[in-house]
């Protein structure tokens, strides 16, 4: 007994409380390690995969490659010399007919209209069959080789990275001579569709709050009984899918659907509203899918306000209604801020209730993110609006934390 004791105490106690601590943060790390790997391999690793594409920009290096090498050090303030116009000749003779080729030729042409047309005639008419250089003979097939913008676009898109879809889906291009620009103004089409998600996206969250706060406030008044019967009402909702729910409200709002046929029997209307596949249809969903959303953060912030500070207040001689706005609501401004938080970020993501219940006018960004991702196959741009929209969601989650980090140092102690 005596040797382990010695031993023992041979060590210093901080070592030993060190050691202790630091097989504690092991433990930890490995009970938490498969689910740090799952998310790492399911979750965070196929997002960077996709944001990465909105710089990616392998195409045209990897059908050209020679013709690049050509293009590096050249100045872009006259044609290249005939040395790029032989790499060109012989790298669309070695790739004619590769889905190499094929890509980088629908690359180029994203910038400019006609060059996929261009590259592909030029690498059919291949080889050369006159005796002229590679210039004359490449120009004589295709005036548009003897241009310069032709030649600067290749030597712009030789890179392996671009910014070319974030400036696009931000409405900005680069001209000729590299400088950023705004398109024309009948093509600023994603600033309007960013605006009007987060427009709409707004409109819900405050609806959500009009509706939300009465009820989180009844929840939060009444018998633990009778308020856990109401909350099960709340999360009815969870419990039916998203699709359901919309093809309910498309069945309730539709001309001949039950809402408008109430409206019409109650002397409302004359005539069948047109509630749905607009804007109107797509709020109302939107509105019933999110309100649990913002009940709970609400509800969990106002169970915890003890009732006895209103009470207080008016037994000080303040009317109720003040005492309300000056004790108990600024007590609720977390709850609001987690609320209306998860409700925006909820809404900027929407896409099938706004692609049942909407016209075109309504959709929103992640519309056009599924149709460049299944439709066209454009990776580069649905992952440039996926950048922007994250980039958004963040910026909101900084100001947020910085509201509620200021609205908490300023309300009233518990």
């Amino acid at each position: 007994m005596s040797e382990p004791i010695a031993e023992t105490a041979a060590v210093p106690l901080k070592r030993l409380l060190q050691r202790a601590e630091r097989m504690k943060k092991l433990r930890y790390g490995a009970l938490i390690a498969p689910l740090a790997v799952f998310l790492l391999l399911t979750f965070l690793w196929p997002i960077a995969a996709l944001l990465l594409k909105s710089v990616d920009n392998p195409e045209v290096a990897a059908a050209l490659p020679q013709t690049v090498h050509q293009l590096s050090g050249w100045p872009g303030k006259e044609l290249p010399h005939e040395g790029a116009y032989a790499a060109l000749v012989s790298d669309l003779s070695l790739g004619k007919g590769s889905k190499t080729l094929a890509e980088a030729a629908k690359r180029l042409n994203m910038e400019e209209p006609g060059l996929r047309s261009l590259l592909m005639n030029t690498a059919r008419k291949l080889p050369l069959a006159s005796d002229a250089g590679p210039r004359e003979s490449l120009v004589a097939m295709d005036e548009r080789w003897g241009e310069l913008c032709t030649w600067q676009l290749i030597a712009r898109n030789a890179s392996q990275k671009t910014d070319y879809y974030l400036l696009a889906a931000l409405d900005l291009t680069r001209d000729a001579s590299g400088e950023i620009s705004r398109g024309e103004q009948g093509d600023s089409v994603f600033t309007e569709i960013f605006g009007r998600t987060i427009w709409m996206s707004f409109v819900v969250t405050v609806y959500c709050l009009l509706l939300g706060f009465p009820l989180a406030y009844l929840l939060a008044s009444l018998s633990k009984r009778s308020s856990n019967l109401l909350m099960v009402f709340v999360l009815l909702p969870f419990w039916t899918s998203i699709l359901v729910r919309v093809a309910a409200w498309i069945v309730l709002l539709q001309q001949g659907g039950l809402i408008n046929h109430v409206l019409i029997a109650l002397g409302i209307t004359d005539e069948p509203l047109q509630l749905v596949f607009n804007r109107v249809g797509v709020y109302v969903a939107m509105v019933h899918i999110l309100l649990p959303f913002m009940v709970l953060p609400l509800y969990s912030v106002m169970k915890g306000i003890s009732p006895t500070y209103m009470r207080a207040a008016m037994s000080l001689g303040c009317p109720p209604f003040k005492s309300f706005w000056k004790v108990y609501f600024p007590m609720t401004v977390p709850g609001i801020a987690a609320g209306g938080l998860l409700v925006f970020i909820l809404s900027m993501g929407y896409y099938i209730t706004p692609a049942l219940l909407g016209s075109p006018k309504e959709q929103m960004v992640s519309y056009f993110v599924a149709f460049y991702t299944n439709e066209t196959t454009n990776w580069g741009m649905a992952a440039a609006l996926s950048a922007l929209l994250l980039a958004a969601t963040l910026l909101l989650y900084v100001v947020y934390n910085r509201l509620v980090g200021s609205a908490t140092n300023g309300a009233p102690q518990r």
